[in-house]
């Protein structure tokens, strides 16, 4: 066995480039991994600058200097988000009150249709199982009215990290792109002369990442605005919130469908019951889905992410336990990275042997 060990770590590691590229690797892994809360404010200015990096090349390409670019683009970006935060927060912040104050409506209506189940179908349904979900049911809401509860208490503190990030991450993302190469120049000093592999994989890492984002990030806003206006259109209540959701859901694939899929369903069941608007909503629904899983998502990322979707579910769940939401929008650009890697390994054994 331990002979076993040692022939496998020969043959994987005999490469002084593979050894550097695992240390590097390990080091990343572990500064995110502990210091990842204190390094918020750079990991989402880095994001913000792979999404702005083609808006301020396409204007440099116009004749303008590298600041001038960037400043163009900056001053853009910021009105951008000044006007969603002025126009479309408050709307959010509204119908997310109204609906967290008709809850206890809803529930009341909820457990009236339950309780009836048992005389419309006897030998299906029994009166204690229905009792016995009203009750779970119950003892869930009364949990997450705890978290609600405990996450309030903790407002000013998260209003305090808010104001941090609307002041330092500007900032950051302002100099990330202004001295993008001189960062890099820098960066690059620091890596060891056996650097081969690493300089390969970090190549197709970035374009893969800012591919990745872009795409994402437009995905989001195409499908949130589909689902807003088909909302809005069928007269769905909470559109503007139902439609964030939805846009959102695309950042965990296959598993963030189906979990917005159930307040779409609740918040038309309770308005409508079982009816042709509801049915009407439910087609809408199901059409963007389709548009998004068959015709946005492959001409987006094309062959980009070339992953098995139990290979994507699985990096979602662990990148998403290591490093929460940010672990789930990484998922797949983190998983192609270990693929990367992997199949580098033997690629440098036949470059040796050669």
């Amino acid at each position: 066995m331990i002979q076993y060990i040692v022939n496998w770590y020969k043959e994987k590691f005999s490469d002084p480039h593979v050894v550097s590229l695992s240390l590097i690797i390990l080091v990343l892994f572990l500064v995110i991994f502990f210091f990842g809360n204190l390094l918020m404010p750079v990991i989402v200015a880095t994001v913000l600058a792979f999404l702005l990096e083609k808006p301020v090349q396409s204007v440099a390409n116009m004749g303008l200097s590298r600041s001038k670019s960037v400043m163009i683009v900056m001053l853009i970006f910021v009105t951008v988000c000044m006007v969603l935060i002025l126009g479309v927060l408050p709307v959010l912040w509204q119908q997310t009150s109204t609906l967290i104050s008709e809850v206890p409506n809803m529930l009341s209506k909820g457990n009236e249709f339950l309780l009836t189940l048992p005389e419309r179908y006897p030998e299906l349904i029994q009166g204690e199982q229905i009792v016995s979900i009203i009750e779970s049911i119950k003892a869930k809401l009364l949990e997450w009215g705890e978290l609600i509860l405990a996450g309030s208490l903790n407002s000013i503190s998260n209003i305090v990290a808010l104001l941090i990030y609307l002041i330092l991450v500007p900032l950051m993302v302002f100099f990330f792109l202004k001295d993008k190469e001189d960062m890099l120049n820098n960066a690059k000093t620091f890596l060891p002369k056996e650097s081969r592999l690493t300089r390969q994989v970090g190549s197709e890492m970035y374009l893969q990442i800012h591919n990745y984002i872009r795409g994402k990030v437009i995905e989001i806003l195409i499908i949130g605005l589909a689902s807003t206006i088909a909302f809005v259109a069928l007269d769905l209540r909470y559109a503007v919130l139902l439609g964030a959701l939805v846009g959102l859901s695309v950042l965990v694939p296959y598993v963030g469908a189906a979990i917005v899929t159930v307040p779409v369903v609740l918040v038309g069941l309770f308005q409508w019951g079982l009816s042709a608007e509801f049915g009407y909503v439910m087609l809408a629904y199901g059409i963007i889905q389709v548009i998004d899983g068959n015709i946005l998502v492959p001409l987006l990322f094309s062959e980009a992410v070339n992953l098995h979707p139990v290979a994507i579910i699985i990096a979602v769940i662990i990148f998403g336990g290591l490093w929460g939401f940010w672990g789930v929008f990484f998922a797949i650009p983190l998983a192609t990275l270990v693929k990367a890697v992997v199949n580098a390994w033997p690629e440098s054994r036949e470059v040796e042997a050669v």
